[in-house]
């Protein structure tokens, strides 16, 4: 991945954690700050609730503190105290004073716990109730919560217990429905409810539910989904709080705060006769979630889209100039030493820009010199070389040219004599003077390089071939030769004739190498792009001296040779783009490696 993208890439990332945890802090913060509200809402209608609560118990034990102390009563508790007394005037008694007292429940019972009358229940006239004394002895509260009969079940009711004052006085039990009706009373702000659950001793019914009227899901099925958490009320007989989802819309959930009713005796293990439920929808919060996820998304998207569009624009301008010097020394590597990179100004790229130039520059000065060092030393060499192979034929020259002038002086009648063999000495010197020019001649006209389509493999296996005889010849120790070809290689651009004239002259120095015999290695490898060439012997090797001179032309380790084989080599290995190194050690054999490109342009370029 280019520096350019992967700015792109970190501009995005950053823009798209950033918004990620700007919405979960604001939705954490949502969510805090709603449920915050939501508790308070539940416990303000909870309180509400205790507030209704004490106020209808207050009203019921004043009306029935009020009709407890009435003429009416005490005239019937002094009647029934007599003995021949019949309380079967009294029967519609309860169901008047209900009425006009605004009592759901109403019952006058004698201190041996007869029922006189009942307005709820008018049949239970005569009979005995077992529970009234214990109610009284608890209902110095003022009022309390219980469970009433009624003829077609039970009913929650709100009630106070209260005496007359006579001698045998007269209990009057009356109270008020905690139902329907006292629930819609409540002030409920919007989208809360509350609901009742009568805990009448049995298993969990969603028909033992009553419903303010301000519903949200009011089918029996619906509300059976409240189960889990009644049952845990009931349990526990403590707050709970759970989730409900009516449907698969979350906007449709409901939290409830769910606080268990009791009633008087509780403290004795009776169980609980209710249970209180403040609803609260989820819909505003849920919405407003949906908001800021839309919010987010919405943002993160053009956060992200500007941040691409900046971080383009951005990286452009940081990633042009690294761009620019990455070329450029590509370039250099490539050998155009003259590149330049435009300074754009006074920053840190415009000074490394300039530096580079500066470095370019004084490369360019350094490989000036380098060229003119090297060119006078191969001139130098040139000049001892030539010096040298000429001097040798030069000596014999004079020396003869010298005998025949003195024969011609001294020893006329020898003359003739002297001069066929002074003759023969000077055509063989002037022979070998001729050889020398002839190499000298060879070297400096290397033929161009035509490049074309070449099989490596086939210059190697004709060469060991031709090279086979000499290998095996039975004046010299036994050279084996083995060929490690790559079957698999690819036809390289190249001019065979040179090509073979090169690992010739390579094969050459390898048997000289080893006049003891050993072992000659001819291998081919494709790697890539590049082909290699590697001719290895295990003869007397090099020493790092050698090695570092043996590409010099007119530098030999032979006592007979020019020193012009190996310059030959890598004179046609350069026209063909490739390389050539040495890997060699004293004793442990020597290994040349030719390296060639495929491509053919890149290896034509110089054709």
């Amino acid at each position: 991945m280019s520096f350019r993208r992967k700015l792109l890439a970190v501009f995005a990332m950053t823009v798209f954690l950033s918004v990620a945890a700007v919405t979960w802090l604001v939705s954490a913060i949502t969510r805090r700050a709603f449920q915050h509200s939501e508790d308070e809402r539940a416990a303000a209608l909870v309180a509400q609730f205790r507030r209704e609560f004490n106020r209808q118990g207050e009203i019921v034990a004043q009306r029935v503190a009020a009709i407890a102390a009435s003429e009416a009563l005490n005239r019937m508790a002094s009647a029934l105290s007599r003995s021949s007394a019949d309380s079967g005037p009294y029967f519609e008694l309860a169901k008047t004073t209900a009425e006009n007292d605004q009592l759901d429940f109403l019952e006058f019972v004698e201190s041996d716990g007869t029922i006189v009358s009942s307005a709820q229940w008018p049949e239970k006239f005569g009979y005995q109730e077992g529970s009234f004394a214990s109610l009284y002895s608890e209902s110095k509260h003022g009022f309390f919560l219980e469970q009433q009969g009624l003829p077609d079940g039970t009913a929650l009711g709100l009630l106070s217990v209260s005496t007359t004052h006579t001698e045998q006085p007269v209990y009057v039990v009356g109270g008020r429905r905690l139902d329907q009706n006292f629930l819609s009373g409540l002030d409920m702000p919007a989208g809360m409810r509350v609901l009742l659950y009568e805990n009448r001793g049995e298993r969990f019914s969603a028909a033992f539910i009553l419903d303010s009227g301000q519903t949200f899901a009011t089918s029996l099925p619906a509300l059976d989904k409240l189960r889990p958490l009644i049952e845990s009320v009931l349990e526990s007989r403590q707050d709970e709080t759970g989730i409900v989802h009516w449907s698969g819309n979350s906007a449709e959930d409901e939290e409830f705060h769910a606080m268990p009713l009791l009633g008087i005796g509780s403290d004795n293990g009776q169980h609980l006769l209710a249970i209180l439920l403040v609803g609260n929808s989820r819909s505003t919060y849920v919405l407003l979630m949906r908001r800021i996820r839309s919010a987010a998304l919405m943002a993160g998207a053009g956060g992200i889209v500007l941040a691409i569009l900046l971080g383009s624009w951005t990286a452009a301008r940081v990633t042009r100039p690294v761009e620019q010097l990455a070329h450029a020394a590509q370039e250099v590597a490539a050998g155009n030493w003259n590149t330049y990179v435009e300074v754009t100004g006074p920053d840190e790229f415009g000074q490394l820009a300039d530096s580079f130039n500066r470095m370019t520059t004084e490369l360019l000065k350094q490989k000036e010199r380098l060229v003119q060092s090297e060119r006078v030393a191969a001139w130098r060499e040139l000049a001892r070389r030539l010096a040298h192979e000429l001097k040798n034929p030069l000596f014999p020259l004079q020396l003869t040219v010298e005998n025949l002038v003195r024969a011609r002086q001294q020893t006329p009648e020898q003359f003739d004599e002297v001069f066929r063999e002074s003759s023969r000495t000077l055509l063989a010197e002037i022979a070998n003077l001729t050889g020398v020019i002839s190499r000298f001649s060879d070297f400096s006209k290397m033929p161009h390089a035509q490049l074309q389509p070449v099989q490596i493999n086939e210059i190697i296996r004709n060469l060991a071939q031709l090279f086979q005889a000499q290998l095996e010849a039975p004046e010299r120790a036994r050279i084996t030769c083995e060929l490690q070809l790559d079957e698999h290689l690819t036809p390289v651009a190249a001019d065979a004739e040179l090509l073979h004239r090169a690992v010739s002259n390579l094969l050459s120095n390898a048997i000289d190498a080893m006049p003891q015999g050993g072992t000659l290695t001819l291998r081919t490898t494709d790697d890539c792009d590049k082909v290699f060439i590697e001719v290895a012997d295990t003869g007397t090797g090099l020493s790092p001296e050698q090695r570092n001179h043996i590409f010099i032309p007119y530098y030999t380790t032979k006592e007979r040779g020019t020193g012009l084989g190996l310059a030959i080599v890598q004179s046609i290995v350069s026209d063909h783009r490739g390389r050539i190194r040495v890997q060699s050690e004293p004793d442990k054999g020597t290994s040349f490696i030719i390296e060639l490109p495929k491509s053919k342009n890149s290896a034509a370029e110089e054709g």
